[in-house]
């Protein structure tokens, strides 16, 4: 959900040049698509939930990416584990009104209404995450 949201939110805000992927920590939902009640969630509120297909994470990806941002706490430890990056985030880091190290709980076992609260959750992070894209970027082009 959060690359869809993400990816939507940079294009409405004219961030530019940017490319938000999504990638498990584990192997239970590889080569899936979307679910549904997330692409439910995703479409009744405009995002595009077309075209996704899981897949794992590796030190590759985390190692390439300028930004490596997480939902829980869990999945910082998997991809520490992977790499020697130090500098994974949580996705809830960017919303002010979060509580320090909260996360964004995984919805999968509960039911719709949990995918509405991740949404939530998400979207209240968007500000602070285009907000440090714009810095990553502004840092590429002076350096």
């Amino acid at each position: 959900m959060a690359e869809r949201i993400a990816a939507t939110w940079a294009q409405r805000d004219g961030v530019d040049g940017v490319e938000f992927t999504s990638a498990a920590t584990s192997t239970e939902e590889l080569g899936n698509p979307i679910d549904r009640r997330a692409a439910r969630e995703l479409r009744e509120h405009g995002y595009d939930a077309d075209n996704h297909s899981a897949h794992q994470i590796d030190a590759a990806e985390i190692d390439d990416a300028d930004l490596v941002i997480a939902m829980e706490d869990i999945h910082i430890a998997k991809m520490r584990a992977m790499s020697d990056r130090d500098d994974v985030a949580l996705l809830s880091d960017f919303d002010p009104d979060a509580e320090p190290g909260e996360g964004v709980p995984d919805p999968w076992y509960g039911g719709p209404e949990g995918f509405t609260t991740t949404r939530e959750m998400i979207e209240r992070a968007m500000p602070g995450v285009l907000e440090r894209v714009r810095e990553l970027q502004g840092a590429t082009r002076r350096g």
